[in-house]
């Protein structure tokens, strides 16, 4: 099964007539992603043209979007200044799920969508993401396609790059959903909401959980793991080679101290139960010993 993202999932693109929406709007569409409008207040009842003569209409407000095609799910392309803009606009449309790919977005800005999100029945995933995928079944945002199938293993990783090589590691045993949840010190869904969801998912056996230095999100979602979760995890946590106090590529990847360090989230996660690879390829192979010993 998958998290979030299903079959019937029915896919908007805010600033879809951009180049970078253009591009991965034709990219979701290649991989089966029911992408069923576009939103371009400027180009309101256009349509655009993309290959295999599929034609996907642009409409004025998300709010026109959803009502004509039932839309549950967008996908932002938007440019920073912009985002926090876009975002309300699907949060008082009722979308069910926002995927923020834009990054550079001031973090004030994200507080402020996030925390107007809050019982509102909007997900958030993102900002500065590269979204969700489940595999054979739909595609949110720019994680490729072809380098993993549907299967059973869930993975909730802070970076896109590591979100792909697990996958493409794992490619043999395929996965249910993969949920790139963005790197920046505030995000919509977290480490622990993916945990959460891939434990309820009947489908989904094991989870591999890529973390970050910096923050404290890996030693709660290790506290979180310790109390709720059954299903076996691996994980991986980027940055062990890291100069103290450097911010590092993430904006929500500084460390002070101990604090946030690549080894205390280590040693969090090995004490919940979690086996921790020192590299993404070591990562893998911890799971793929843990797919082999579990029954067909």
């Amino acid at each position: 099964m998958a998290i979030f993202l299903t079959e019937n999932s029915k896919v908007i693109v805010q600033g879809m007539t951009g180049s970078e929406g253009l591009k991965h709007t034709t990219r979701m569409l290649a991989s089966g992603t029911n992408v069923v409008g576009g939103v371009n207040p400027r180009k309101a009842g256009t349509t655009v043209d993309f290959p295999e003569g599929k034609q996907v209409p642009v409409f004025g407000t998300v709010a026109e979007a959803m009502a004509q095609t039932g839309a549950d799910v967008s996908v932002l392309f938007v440019p920073p200044a912009f985002t926090k803009a876009a975002v309300i606009e699907a949060i008082d449309a009722g979308i069910g799920l926002a995927v923020v790919i834009t990054e550079g977005v001031a973090v004030k800005d994200t507080a402020e969508f996030y925390n107007y999100s809050l019982g509102k029945g909007t997900r958030i995933i993102g900002p500065n993401c590269p979204g969700l995928i489940s595999p054979g079944k739909s595609n949110a945002g720019i994680i490729p396609a072809d380098i993993a199938g549907p299967g059973k293993i869930g993975l909730v990783s802070k970076s896109g790059t590591l979100t792909y090589q697990m996958m493409f590691e794992l490619r043999d045993f395929g996965f249910s959903t993969g949920v790139g949840i963005g790197g920046d010190p505030i995000i919509g869904t977290t480490h622990i909401d993916c945990l959460e969801a891939f434990e309820n998912d009947p489908e989904t056996v094991a989870i591999v959980m890529i973390g970050e230095i910096g923050g404290d999100a890996e030693e709660r979602a290790a506290a979180y793991i310790k109390e709720h979760v059954t299903k076996p995890v691996v994980g991986y946590v980027a940055g062990f080679t890291a100069p103290e106090g450097k911010t590092m590529g993430h904006a929500g990847a500084i460390v002070s101290g101990s604090s946030g360090t690549a080894q205390a989230k280590k040693e969090a996660l090995e004490a919940a139960g979690v086996k921790v690879g020192k590299t993404p390829s070591e990562t893998a192979a911890l799971m793929r010993e843990i797919m082999e010993s579990l029954p067909a």
